[in-house]
């Protein structure tokens, strides 16, 4: 009876250990938790009035918010934007460039002074020659590059102030992005590459392949799902890159030289992709050497020189 009595007590004692609250200077020897500083969280936001309280972990978000209408089922609306209303809301910019330079080491400045705002919608090309500071501006507005002075805004975000792992998280969730070389994954399917950026971000699995599916579908390359990237053409390769960019419906998405690599009818195809998703509603920035492409896409075109803003003009008719 009494060795009964005492193993409960240990195990009664045992469990408190890892389960009471022990507050700091209670006097009974307990050493508190260490504080892990919360790492810095930006709202994901596209205007202020849209913050809202972040989900606990391991909470899926949905691709539609609560109380939006759906978009229609089989139209690039719903592969590359969330709704319609959603983007009625957005009064702000999707970026800001305020006086931003960019210096490396003691060679002249990449960015001197540049300003710039791009309103949602809107599909501007980024011009000008090797070295004009064009892939710096890319690099800033993606957060992969800092600036020596000024600020970036994205969707709403300082992306110049976040730390590398908020800067990751908010590509993943509010930016696309589409490279000249395709970048996929020879060893994963067509459908695995599409599906990746859902993946990192944590949506649920039935959702993403029902998203990637759309997408594919969308983008004329649904009969390539099973097939592995090398066995597609260049035109086709840059259309899974186009559907893995838009996985998660970014608010921008941003395009570098994306014809670079294609032949003459490929390009033409891509031109022709992305000016279908800025007119339902996308917003994209490009950086090309392509007068074609920003021709044939752009709204907008602005022309940088050494760092500065040298022109910027509307398309009169696209």
């Amino acid at each position: 009876m009494r060795s009964t009595s005492r193993n409960a007590r240990i195990r009664a004692t045992t469990s408190s250990l890892f389960t009471a609250p022990v507050c700091q200077g209670d006097g009974r020897g307990h050493i508190p938790p260490a504080k892990v500083p919360p790492e810095p969280a930006y709202t994901g936001r596209v205007h202020p009035r849209d913050d809202a309280p972040r989900d606990p972990p391991g909470t899926v978000r949905p691709f539609v918010t609560p109380g939006d209408a759906p978009a229609p089922p089989c139209s690039l609306a719903s592969a590359c934007t969330e709704t319609t209303a959603q983007e009625d809301r957005v009064t702000a910019p999707i970026i800001e460039i305020r006086d931003v330079s960019k210096r490396y080491d003691d060679g002249p400045p990449a960015l001197a002074g540049l300003s710039l705002t791009v309103a949602a919608g809107e599909a501007l090309a980024v011009l000008g020659p090797s070295g004009s500071g064009k892939s710096t501006l890319l690099n800033m507005i993606a957060g992969l590059d800092r600036p020596t002075g000024g600020g970036v805004t994205v969707a709403g975000v300082r992306v110049d102030e976040l730390t590398e792992t908020a800067s990751a998280r908010f590509r993943r969730e509010r930016i696309g992005m589409v490279f000249q070389f395709f970048n996929l994954l020879d060893d994963l399917t067509v459908l695995d590459n599409v599906l990746l950026p859902a993946q990192l971000l944590g949506t649920g699995r039935a959702a993403a392949r029902d998203r990637a599916v759309e997408l594919l579908d969308n983008l004329g390359i649904d009969r390539h799902a099973r097939a592995y990237p090398g066995r597609l053409s260049g035109g086709e390769r840059q259309r899974v890159a186009v559907a893995r960019a838009l996985m998660n419906r970014p608010a921008l998405l941003l395009a570098d030289e994306p014809t670079g690599a294609l032949d003459t009818a490929s390009g033409a195809e891509v031109r022709e992709l992305l000016a279908e998703l800025n007119d339902d509603g996308q917003t994209i920035l490009l950086v090309t050497h392509d007068l074609a492409l920003a021709e044939s896409c752009a709204t907008r075109t602005i022309e940088l020189v050494d760092g500065r803003l040298a022109r910027d003009e509307r398309a009169a008719t696209r």
